[in-house]
């Protein structure tokens, strides 16, 4: 029996795209990570790109910073700490975790109402003393719940429906939709679902660096400024204690800097000057090499540079190789 469904389309294999960092073991190249990146002067013109950087991608986390100016935007007043929190990717650290809580209770909110799936803390260490604790994957855990609380809060001021706030169609997704693509200045090419299930607007790396720069360069006061002042003020909210986003603010006075996963990264400095890039495999551990690489040629050589840049490939406990830049 010959079935009548139509064949898949074939998939479209795109140019082979330049190769960002390489993997060195011993003295032997082994592998490569290949991919885009923009690099925009301060003026907002494009310095330098590698790959595709015109191509829509989906910034994941790096987006972030869009959707908590959506929630200030929706009338949701939060600043400082809990601002931050609503722009993190947080490791799990319990300063974290109490923050949620705290953000979550002065709405009359619980964690059994963040639809975040269950999870362990980002961070590696943190995750370790958890299962040592005995406990089992939490919402309250995975990384973006301080998002989700803020999502839900601003729902349960305006009386918008909490248990559709992640439909794609809900107000307040339709207003980060808005945010996303003025910030990026350009339109939005595709909506998919983030790993924590809220909605996903895919832009250019271009389109990316844009809004960070955006986000450093608004006028004070608006949602915009207040996220990226309250991300540079509290940076150990926006990742964590161990995190290069956190390193990278803290000692870089001025600089915003966001991570996503499936290794994209967007920085913007005080004076405009801004970069994106994604590694097209996905590979978080060429984030660092290429980040260090990318923040060089923006003519940032602080010592935090080298600790960001620092990929050490181990074999029998010991460092016998590194992943590095190749641009």
């Amino acid at each position: 029996m010959t079935s009548s469904a139509a064949p898949a389309a074939p998939s479209v294999i795109p140019p082979a795209l330049p190769v960002l960092a390489e993997v060195v073991r011993s003295g032997f190249v082994e592998g490569h990570h290949r991919g885009s990146l923009v690099v925009l002067a301060a003026d907002g013109s494009v310095e330098r790109s590698l790959g595709d950087p015109a191509a829509p991608v989906f910034p994941r986390s790096s987006n972030k910073p869009m959707q908590a100016a959506a929630v200030l935007r929706a009338g949701l007043d939060l600043s400082g700490e809990r601002l931050a929190l609503a722009a993190a990717s947080h490791s799990g650290e319990g300063f974290h975790l109490e923050l949620v809580r705290t953000m979550l209770a002065e709405h009359g909110l619980t964690p059994a109402d963040l639809q975040t799936p269950p999870d362990l803390p980002l961070d590696p260490v943190e995750a370790e003393t958890y299962l040592a604790a005995g406990h089992a994957r939490e919402r309250i855990t995975m990384n973006c719940s301080g998002k989700h609380a803020a999502m839900l809060a601003v729902c349960a001021a305006n009386g918008w429906d909490r248990a559709s706030y992640l439909d794609p169609a809900h107000p307040l997704q339709q207003l980060v939709h808005q945010v996303v693509e003025e910030a990026a200045g350009e339109p939005v090419t595709a909506v998919g679902t983030d790993g924590c299930g809220a909605p996903l607007m895919a832009i250019s790396l271009v389109g990316l660096a844009r809004a960070f720069r955006t986000f450093v360069l608004a006028e004070p006061g608006t949602a915009e400024r207040r996220v990226g002042d309250a991300m540079r003020a509290h940076p150990e909210y926006v990742a964590g204690t161990r995190r290069p986003d956190t390193w990278l603010m803290r000692e870089v006075p001025g600089a915003l800097s966001k991570m996503g996963a499936e290794a994209v990264q967007a920085v913007a400095l005080a004076d405009g000057r801004a970069l994106a890039f994604k590694v097209d495999d996905g590979a978080t551990r060429a984030l660092g090499p290429v980040l260090a690489r990318a923040l060089r040629l923006l003519g940032i050589d602080a010592p935090v540079v080298a600790r960001i840049g620092h990929a050490p490939l181990l074999g029998g406990g010991g460092e016998v190789g590194e992943i590095r830049a190749a641009f």
